[in-house]
């Protein structure tokens, strides 16, 4: 009876991840049932497997780098985390990614870790906030640069939209933060003492942060450098499809549609992030299929990344536990 109910409970976690990635798997199907699918697939033909291997290695590299800021910006909130540790919380969740929803679930795979290694779990928790904070502000910092080398060249009713999508965001941020200052008695009200020192203290953690603007300076710094990498990489993935587009296009366009991926639609946003990007695309003469193409091979590299990632965290862990067995 027991091992039945616990056999129910395993179906229930695993339904929601199959019923993402059949979301994500349709989205792409509706996308190839529009468009010629030998086309896509000559695109792809186009790009020899060096420069797969070679733009995955520029993805892992670039999220090297992201091991360094997300330790920068969680120790400054007080989480003091050696880098063996934080690369396990941050390549567990980037491997999290495939298998839990978007950003979101990555950040679960974090902060389970993070949150179970750090002497202060609160500044683990408030660095995280501030660090993703960080990576949409890079990407809305790389979109303002598109449009701002677009002037001309981006159609009306696309700068209109992308204008609505930034006051929306901005509106959004300033009702939250009012209604968080208006009614945080309200919500404090009744809860228990030992409540309201967890909330001190991941009140003093972000505080910390704070204190050390030039910490947020290098960390906006280094998201900016590696979503650049990532959209470059992503022309370049491009460029061998047959889809050559200015620079300034990619600047607009892309980050858009990996914010787009953000939403818990599909399993990693796989099929919402090239629906966006064919979408935002199309009105500067991109032809969809390439576009396409292209946005499939980065979904194979961003899947394969994530399973090394995966791996590597294994192999972070095992080493950390053979040494601790060795200790003792």
């Amino acid at each position: 009876m027991i091992g039945a109910h616990h056999s129910a409970q395993r179906s229930r976690r695993w339904l929601p991840i199959i019923l993402r990635w059949v979301g994500g798997i349709g989205v792409l199907g509706v996308l190839l049932y529009f468009l010629p699918v030998a086309t896509v697939r000559k695109a792809i033909a186009q790009i020899p497997p060096w420069l797969f291997v070679v733009v995955l290695l520029g993805y892992l590299l670039a999220h090297a780098l992201g091991i360094a800021k997300w330790r920068m910006v969680v120790n400054a909130a007080g989480a003091e985390l050696d880098f063996a540790t934080s690369a396990q919380c941050y390549l567990g969740g980037l491997f999290g990614t495939l298998f839990l929803p978007s950003i979101v679930g990555g950040d679960v795979i974090r902060l389970a870790v993070g949150l179970r290694r750090s002497p202060r779990p609160a500044g683990v928790l408030a660095g995280n906030v501030v660090d993703r904070f960080l990576d949409v502000t890079a990407q809305g910092g790389l979109v303002l640069l598109g449009l701002a080398l677009l002037p001309g060249s981006v159609p009306e009713n696309l700068q209109a939209t992308a204008r609505k999508a930034l006051l929306v965001c901005v509106a959004l941020t300033v009702v939250l933060v009012a209604l968080t200052f208006r009614l945080h008695r309200k919500l404090l009200g009744g809860r228990s003492i030992r409540f309201r020192r967890r909330l001190a203290r991941l009140r003093h953690a972000l505080r910390s942060v704070a204190r050390r603007p030039q910490v947020l300076l290098y960390g906006w710094m280094a998201g900016v450098f590696i979503q650049a990498t990532f959209l470059i990489l992503t022309a370049r993935l491009a460029a061998a499809c047959g889809l050559t587009l200015p620079l300034r296009v990619w600047l607009f366009a892309w980050p858009l549609a990996k914010l787009a991926a953000v939403l818990p639609l599909t399993q990693g946003g796989i099929g919402v992030r090239e629906a966006a990007l064919v979408a935002l695309l199309a009105p500067f003469g991109a032809a969809s299929h390439l576009v396409l193409a292209a946005g499939l091979v980065w979904e194979g590299i961003i899947i394969a990344g994530g399973l090394i990632a995966g791996a590597v965290a294994i192999l972070l862990r095992r080493g950390e536990a053979a040494s601790s067995a060795r200790g003792t």
